[in-house]
């Protein structure tokens, strides 16, 4: 698995510097253009999940013992998590957000029968990891509500009441820019708190916090470390940026409005970064410092996190409901959200009693993308070759979006 692993992250590698060399300066439109800070907006929400509000605390320790895992060694525990959730790492979804946006729309390999089933299974497995992990962390995150170990019954009801809002919510296209903004903005929120609680309210000393951001320098002194797998839980990580990355390239493909190819490739790698590497340092002030989180702070962390639990399910819900033709427009609205909740609530806790496998949904991905490769190379060639624009049809159109449905 890790060869497969390694395969596929140098195939992106190339691939990105292809892309930069033969269409850097080609302007990427969508078929619903959004302006840039709505786009970001949509990219940051949706390509997230409640790990990255849930893991870095749970993590912290085990990257500092270096006695236990000597490979972490080379740089310090806030700058290892940033390597796993930060920068580099969101070239995987430039590449699929170009390729869909600019390249898919030519070549159609997605519309081949057998690739839209994987394609699909792909999309729903990993909606229902997503909910899944939500559902594991709480007892951590919630200790005051049950033992802080198991998962009682008021767990499983917050997850399904996540699931069922997501379902709801990806109705209609129009809450996209809505909830991806306004999720964007309570994220800043809960960092300025988060802060705030402990600088403010005289838990410890500003220059520490500053000390916790330039230990941020240990991952762009060490980014070569991160491009192939450290070891089996980054590579963990790694197939899970995977698995995701197939599916956040659909679906933000279709709201780029405008920006030239490196412009799009500069945004997705420093702008979503930004936000993350401040959220890590309080994070990481508050591991090494011994501050309690527990209580009010906690509280915030878990309704964030299910937030972008629920931005994350209601994008992923929409593009494998397109695909499989399982709209609201041929269901029925209530059908729909009952089909759509039933299906996850089922897929959720497969992964929770540890049936299924992210490995294995972003080993299918590596595989989905070398076979997109083959099947240009021998009957795509020339027409991708010819590609010099996105797609005419689509318009800089930043008003299409409120009257799509």
């Amino acid at each position: 698995m890790t060869l497969w692993l390694s395969a596929g992250i140098l195939f992106t590698l190339l691939a990105i510097v292809f892309i930069l060399a033969k269409w850097g300066n080609v302007q990427c439109v969508g078929v619903t253009p959004v302006r840039t800070f709505t786009f970001i907006a949509i990219l940051f929400t949706s390509g997230l999940d409640v790990g990255l509000i849930m893991f870095p605390l749970t993590e912290f320790g085990g990257y500092a013992d270096i006695n236990a895992s000597p490979e972490y060694a080379f740089t310090n525990p806030l700058a290892i998590e940033f390597g796993f959730w930060g920068f580099f790492i969101w070239s995987f979804y430039f590449l699929t957000c170009f390729y869909f946006c600019v390249i898919e729309p030519k070549v159609k390999f997605f519309e081949i029968p057998w690739v839209k089933f994987i394609n699909n299974v792909v999309i729903i497995g990993t909606c229902a990891f997503t909910a899944s992990l939500l559902l594991a962390n709480l007892p951590w995150y919630l200790p005051s509500i049950g033992d802080g170990e198991s998962i009682i019954p008021l767990f499983y009801l917050i997850v399904f009441a996540a699931i069922a809002f997501s379902v709801y919510s990806s109705t209609d296209i129009k809450y996209v820019r809505v909830l991806s903004v306004s999720t964007t903005w309570v994220f800043i929120g809960l960092i300025a708190f988060m802060w705030g609680s402990a600088f403010l309210w005289g838990d410890s000393a500003m220059g520490e916090y500053a000390q916790s951001v330039a230990m941020l320098g240990g991952y762009f002194g060490n980014i070569h470390e991160f491009i192939f797998p450290i070891n089996d839980y980054h590579a963990f990580y790694l197939f899970w940026w995977f698995a995701w990355s197939i599916m956040i390239g659909q679906f933000t493909a279709r709201f780029v409005g405008g920006l030239k190819t490196y412009q799009v490739l500069a945004a997705m790698l420093i702008f979503p970064s930004i936000p993350i590497a401040l959220w890590f340092a309080v994070l990481h002030h508050y591991h090494d410092a011994g501050l309690d989180t527990t209580g009010i702070r906690n509280f915030a962390m878990v309704f964030v996190g299910i937030i972008f639990v629920i931005n994350s399910l209601d994008s992923l819900i929409r593009l494998y409901s397109d695909n499989l033709n399982l709209t609201t427009k041929r269901l029925g609205k209530w059908r729909y959200m009952g089909f759509h909740f039933l299906a996850l609530a089922a897929l959720t806790l497969l992964f929770t009693f540890d049936f299924l496998q992210i490995q294995w949904v972003g080993a299918l991905v590596i595989g989905l993308f070398f076979s997109c490769l083959g099947y240009i190379f021998y009957t795509k060639f020339k027409t991708v070759s010819n590609i010099d624009s996105s797609p005419k049809e689509n318009r800089l159109d930043y008003k299409k979006i409120e009257s799509v449905h």
